[in-house]
């Protein structure tokens, strides 16, 4: 009992915290679920509990999703998605989780110093949605990483997360299929990540109140600053 209670809590920060951000709730999540049901069943019970939260984040403000945007993004993120997933059992999640940390920092540094610009353009969008697909199948989320992609399009707050979470909710559907397939859920798994799910969704409401009135500027950089952070603790701690 003790130890749902603590997911239910790690759950509803986590959804407070990617409801605002767009991402980190993942980053959160994986060790606490580690320590309460192991490293073979962490990711997947993660990526139910992401998918259920991912739903709750579009439906804040379904009218304001860029479709056309995200349909573009899951044209490359959904094959590449598959491919990673199928390969997330022999796959050193450790190697990914670095990487996508240095990335991180590296795409931030280069936006603030000017030295390259990230213009909302479809390649940029078609390329980011394959790094993001991979990555995101090998070591069970890549959120920052696709946050860094959706800033590009300066949305205003709320519909930068409900755009980004559609592209997750699509991606979260395809491994739980393939996770599925790789190894057993039991049941308690798909209870485990239903109340997190649940709680993820009041986290997701409270912070839709947090940043609704925020300016599109001093969102971004939030965001930015959130992103270095997020990717300094990838790169030294990795998957642990």
């Amino acid at each position: 009992m003790q130890g749902y209670i603590i997911l239910l809590i790690s759950s509803f920060i986590a959804a407070l915290i990617s409801g605002a951000a767009g991402f980190g709730g993942a980053l959160l999540l994986l060790p606490v679920l580690t320590l309460y049901l192991g490293v073979e069943m962490a990711v997947p019970v993660l990526t139910i509990a992401q998918l259920v939260g991912n739903i709750s984040r579009m439906s804040i403000a379904i009218k304001q999703i860029e479709w056309k945007k995200a349909g573009l993004f899951l044209i490359t993120a959904l094959p590449l998605t598959a491919i990673g997933a199928f390969s997330f059992v022999s796959f050193p999640k450790d190697i990914v989780t670095r990487a996508v940390g240095g990335v991180l920092i590296a795409l931030v540094l280069l936006k603030y110093y000017n030295i390259f610009a990230f213009q909302a353009s479809n390649k940029l969008i078609l390329f980011g949605g394959a790094a993001v697909g991979l990555l995101s199948g090998l070591a069970g989320s890549a959120g920052p990483l696709g946050a860094a992609v959706f800033l590009s399009l300066g949305l205003p707050p709320v519909a930068y997360i409900a755009s980004e979470a559609t592209t997750a909710t699509a991606m979260h559907i395809l491994k739980i299929i393939i996770y599925g397939k790789l190894i057993a859920i039991p049941l308690y798994a798909w209870i485990a990540g239903g109340i997190m799910g649940a709680a993820m969704i009041a986290g997701t409401y409270t912070a839709k109140r947090l940043i609704s009135n925020m300016s599109k500027d001093r969102f971004q950089k939030y965001v930015a600053i959130l992103l270095c952070i997020v990717g300094l603790y990838m790169l030294v701690f990795g998957a642990k």
